[in-house]
């Protein structure tokens, strides 16, 4: 077995101070994602969503930011899924940002809903044609025999409305999650990571506090 307790990397001492945050996270996120892009960090709308359903089992994986705004960070699935069923059954979540190249992490956690059918619909038109049809193939979660079903099933479709376009699928659409904390995480050398958390008080104020790493 492969000895992993000697796996440690020292981080280089980057340094966050609360004056160097925007007093609003939202705009402070927007910041630190430019700056995933502009290094060519692979895929920096990546984020691991946790969820909690009745059973009270946390479930994670990663899914695809698409939007986000002043009133929160919208994603896209399957509303049969293990998450949509989570949701109904726990409406809070959270999510990761493992920025690790950039030896930064962003963890936001609120209350999460579905958005708008017409806002969902903007979005799948958005979508190029192969993943509007994979909306429709897959019935995500549910156990197949093969992957030949899931192919049979892809060309199905495609043949069917090979000369329209895709229907809207009716199971199929947004979420959004309204941030209530969000923490910023910025690697430190010994260990001494400097982290800040965003608090949304009673009256939609947001509170800066540092955390101990």
């Amino acid at each position: 077995m492969i000895d992993i307790t000697q796996m440690r990397k020292q981080y280089m001492d980057k340094g966050l101070n609360k004056e160097d945050l925007d007093e609003n996270p939202i705009k402070q996120f927007e910041t630190w994602f430019n700056q995933a892009i502009e290094v060519g960090l692979r895929e920096p709308n990546a984020m691991v969503l946790a969820t909690t359903g009745k059973d009270m089992m946390p479930s994670v994986r990663t899914v695809l930011l698409k939007i986000f705004d002043e009133t929160g960070f919208v994603f896209f699935s399957n509303y049969k899924s293990k998450k949509a069923q989570d949701i109904i059954e726990n409406p809070k979540a959270a999510v990761l940002f493992p920025w690790l190249d950039l030896d930064r992490q962003v963890k936001i956690e609120g209350s999460i809903e579905k958005i708008s059918s017409k806002e969902s619909l903007k979005y799948f038109l958005s979508r190029p044609k192969g993943s509007q049809i994979g909306a429709w193939v897959s019935h995500q979660s549910e156990v197949i025999s093969s992957r030949s079903i899931l192919e049979a099933k892809f060309n199905e479709i495609k043949n069917k409305f090979v000369k329209g376009e895709i229907p809207f699928p009716d199971f199929w659409g947004g979420y959004i999650l309204k941030p209530e904390r969000i923490e910023f995480w910025q690697a430190g050398t010994d260990r001494l990571h400097d982290r800040f958390v965003y608090i949304l008080d009673s009256k939609s104020n947001w509170k800066i506090e540092r955390l101990s790493p």
